[in-house]
């Protein structure tokens, strides 16, 4: 009798914890109905302004520099998941009217357009890629003497198709994340026709003098060439976050028998 009372208490205690884990799973899970009213382009109610267009999963925003969003709603709460997650608290939802609490805690109240031309207008503004600080490839050629001989050093900046995606946040303190495009930098040296040095530069060479938390936000600004001395010759590269004055400044200098030195400028 003990032996089955025991056997049935276990059963119980798995039952129980069979549901908790159901219960947990559950929790977790998207609600497709709120997702699914989600879906169209949304428009402030004070300013009537677009703030976003809901595709799929996706969230597309109407400037073309603001990277589009992989989203869920789980409960209560809208979930964005670009360069960091983020968790908006849904106050009210229904097919036409969306409001959420922003990251300042502030009530963002949107509503859904009813005006086929918003589509026209979300898209189109989207129609052009983010312009890079480089446009095209940008050559710079530079002679110089020392000791008697004559010297040409090199800088072509070549802008690339790498992503740099910095998080912004809107006056209701939405999260925003704004893509910017990085450069590649290639430096030459040559004595006559012998190239003493020749190698393309991305900011990821500085991981040892700059932070990785910032090098992950930063572009390739730029790089100068400053002259030759006893050292080598002397380059300078600007490793900056877009769109503000932030920047490290980074020396290099390649020395006569062709090797690379990078230190942090003081």
């Amino acid at each position: 009798m003990k032996k089955y009372a025991v056997f049935l208490l276990l059963l119980l205690g798995l039952v129980a914890c069979n549901k908790g884990q159901k219960a947990a799973l559950n929790d977790g899970q998207e609600d497709l109905k709120a997702k699914k009213m989600l879906q169209g382009i949304w428009l402030d109610d004070e300013s009537d302004e677009i703030l976003f267009k809901v595709q799929g999963d996706t969230i597309y925003y109407p400037d073309a520099e603001n990277a589009s969003v992989y989203f869920k709603i789980k409960k209560d709460t809208f979930y964005t998941y670009g360069n960091e997650v983020m968790r908006y608290k849904i106050d009210k939802q229904a097919e036409h009217l969306f409001w959420f609490h922003s990251l300042s805690d502030n009530i963002v109240k949107l509503h859904k357009s009813e005006d086929p031309s918003d589509s026209l207008r979300i898209m189109g503004r989207r129609s052009t890629e983010v312009i890079p600080t480089y446009t095209e490839v940008t050559k710079r050629d530079s002679v110089v003497m020392y000791e008697g001989k004559r010297y040409r050093a090199y800088v072509y900046v070549n802008p690339s198709k790498i992503k740099v995606v910095k998080t912004s946040y809107t006056d209701d303190g939405m999260s925003i994340d704004n893509v910017y495009y990085d450069n590649v930098m290639h430096i030459c040296v040559y004595e006559g026709k012998k190239m003493i040095y020749g190698h393309d530069i991305t900011k990821d060479m500085f991981s040892d003098v700059i932070k990785e938390d910032f090098l992950k936000n930063a572009i390739l600004a730029d790089m100068r060439f400053y002259g030759v001395s006893k050292v080598g010759f002397r380059y300078q590269a600007t490793v900056g976050i877009p769109e503000s004055s932030v920047c490290n400044l980074v020396n290099l200098v390649v020395s006569f028998d062709g090797k690379l030195s990078i230190k942090i400028a003081q």
